[in-house]
């Protein structure tokens, strides 16, 4: 028999053989306050155990660099529950029948959460942790529901006994975690608040009410994994409270393998235009919120690099250049110039976490070198103001591609918005298509005609790019690319990025990241897995839900891996292919 004291044995069975210790995900779990102390009751911890996760106390502390650098170990959340928020976080007056708040709490929670959101880690919230996630993401918690409640929510009966019904909405991520214990979509749950969720915000949408319409349960509209319940599954026996904390460990696993891959893939998103936005004085180094693309929200998403372009508005007949741009400047190249200088201004602003990368190489070097990467690309020949040496010029500066045209026709080419002014390709435009392959430019045929598109294939000895396209068999828009274009265009070599723009992803109604997915997945079976990425189009326009920021680059990856897509799949998508390409025309450069 063991001498059950022998703390040494425990030990040496530890160090036995090697690892010490299977990995499991890490789960902080949000401490109570109480008599200078903080607190957790055990249910919390124990659950998380028995579910095979690795509980750790998270303290109320507000500090902000504790609270980073604590999210930067965990694999997922658990806001626990406890006393009453302190309304005026809300921008409201205390009712008469609020409970007890707690101060040390509340600002700590509120911080945690909205950075626990923004780096898309697994979250939920129990009770008073269902109103954080509400308090904190943009919802409304009600102060008391005596009066619009007609079942008891604060009960008397012991702690693990369920006293009231809540129904779950078929079509949820909670039904499937609990449909081997319901009946017709009815659950049996205690009840110990006198708060409730009253609007649940547009990042969540109500999956549970009781029986007399009070709240009961959320989850992400956004594809994350994020719930909350009113109730308190760490009281309850085994079988009713296990199924929610098995749902949080096997997310956090998963987080945990998504913010894996990231480290070891270089994630590149082929076409932002956050330089539209350098007029309004936004700032790259800090989490700017006119902005979808910064260097937090780079990091929260595990974004190693974006192509950032100058873009340049195509004029109308009888309208000026000058008058479609916000900068003061003499025409297109000083455009184009004034655009590169502002972005070389922020790289150096914030030299120790960004560079400018010119090669694929540099790129990598960077992600070695724990900074970020921006490359620069034109969109819109109309930058060359009609001269072909202006081309050498910015390959001088270090664009990697140019976009052709953009929604009208220009001197290079017809575009897909625009009235076939050369039928396709101009003779100018020839002489740039080939200029550009011996200066180690890629040809990028986004927003070209159809005729554009194949002249220019015909045309360029390199294989060519559409940065910002998607598939014009699921969304019939002239700037998506036809099934017969996919085949050609892979047939040469080149690549496809799938933007993320709603009105390229749908025909009506909201795009999602579900959409984004589906217009991959086509351009995969179409072309093949080596013909594919991503160029999102961020602060073009472009965004969706589940997609919405450079912060939720992770999001994306968790769906691919969800589907079954390998890491090799995954480092393609995520700029391996476009990089190729990329690596082939730059082998000319003279």
């Amino acid at each position: 028999m063991k001498n059950r004291f022998s703390w040494q044995s425990r030990l040496a069975e530890a160090y036995a053989s090697f690892p010490e210790a299977s990995k499991k995900p890490v789960i902080g779990i949000t401490g109570n306050y109480s008599e200078q102390s903080c607190q957790l009751a055990e249910g919390y911890y124990k659950s998380v155990v028995r579910a095979g996760g690795v509980p750790v106390i998270i303290p109320p502390v507000a500090d902000t660099d504790v609270l980073i650098n604590t999210l930067e170990r965990l694999d997922g959340l658990l806001l626990s529950g406890g006393a009453d928020f302190n309304p005026l976080y809300a921008g409201e007056e205390p009712s008469p029948r609020l409970g007890g708040i707690n101060s040390e709490r509340d600002l700590p929670e509120l911080l945690v959460t909205q950075l626990a959101y923004n780096r898309q880690i697994p979250m939920l919230g129990i009770c008073r942790g269902i109103q954080t996630l509400v308090m904190a993401l943009g919802g409304k918690v009600n102060q008391d529901i005596s009066d619009i409640a007609k079942v008891r929510h604060s009960q008397d009966a012991d702690r693990s006994e369920p006293t009231h019904s809540v129904m779950i909405d078929q079509d949820s991520t909670l039904y499937n975690i609990y449909q081997d214990q319901l009946s017709d979509g009815q659950l049996f749950v205690n009840s110990f608040h006198h708060q409730a969720v009253a609007d649940s915000g547009p990042r969540f949408r109500v999956v549970a009410k009781s029986s007399d319409g009070i709240i009961e349960a959320i989850e992400s509209r956004e594809f994350k994994s994020i719930l909350g319940v009113q109730w308190h599954p760490e009281c309850m026996s085994e079988d009713e409270g296990a199924p929610l904390f098995s749902w949080l460990v096997r997310q956090a696993a998963h987080y945990h393998e998504v913010c894996g891959l990231h480290r070891r893939v270089l994630t590149l998103d082929t076409h932002c235009d956050t330089p539209m936005f350098f007029p309004q004085g936004v700032n790259f180094g800090s989490r700017d919120s006119r902005i979808l693309v910064d260097l937090h929200k780079m990091t929260e998403g595990r974004q190693d690099a974006t192509i950032m372009v100058a873009y340049l508005p195509q004029p109308k007949i009888g309208e000026t250049f000058s008058s479609k741009v916000d900068f003061d400047v003499a025409g297109p190249v000083e455009y184009a110039d004034l655009i590169f200088d502002k972005i070389e201004a922020l790289v150096e602003k914030n030299r120790n976490y960004l560079s400018i990368a010119r090669t694929p190489a540099d790129l990598y070097a960077d992600k070695r070198q724990g900074r970020k990467s921006i490359m620069l690309g034109i969109e819109n020949g109309l930058a060359l103001n009609g001269q072909l040496q202006n081309l050498n010029h910015f390959a001088q500066r270090g664009i990697v591609y140019m976009t052709l045209c953009h929604n009208g026709d220009n001197d290079i080419c017809d575009s897909a918005r625009g009235c076939n002014t050369h039928n396709g390709v101009s003779q100018f435009g020839k002489q740039v298509i080939r200029e550009m392959n011996r200066l180690g430019v890629m040809v990028d045929l986004s927003h070209a005609s159809e005729k554009s598109f194949y002249d220019a294939l015909d045309i360029s000895q390199q294989p060519i790019v559409c940065s910002h396209s998607s598939c014009r068999a699921l969304c019939n828009h002239p700037r998506n690319l036809t099934d017969d274009q996919m085949r050609a265009l892979a047939a040469k070599g080149g690549v496809m990025q799938v933007t993320i723009y709603n009105g390229f992803l749908v025909q009506d109604g909201e795009a999602t990241v579900l959409d984004a997915l589906r217009h991959l997945e086509h351009a995969i079976q179409v072309m093949g897995i080596d013909h594919v990425g991503i160029g999102t189009d961020f602060d073009g326009d472009g965004g969706i839900r589940g997609l919405a920021s450079s912060s939720e680059m992770l999001n994306f990856t968790r769906q691919l891996m969800a589907r079954g897509y390998s890491e090799r799949d995954i480092q393609k998508i995520w700029g391996g292919n476009f990089l190729r390409v990329m690596g082939q025309v730059q082998k000319v450069r003279v």
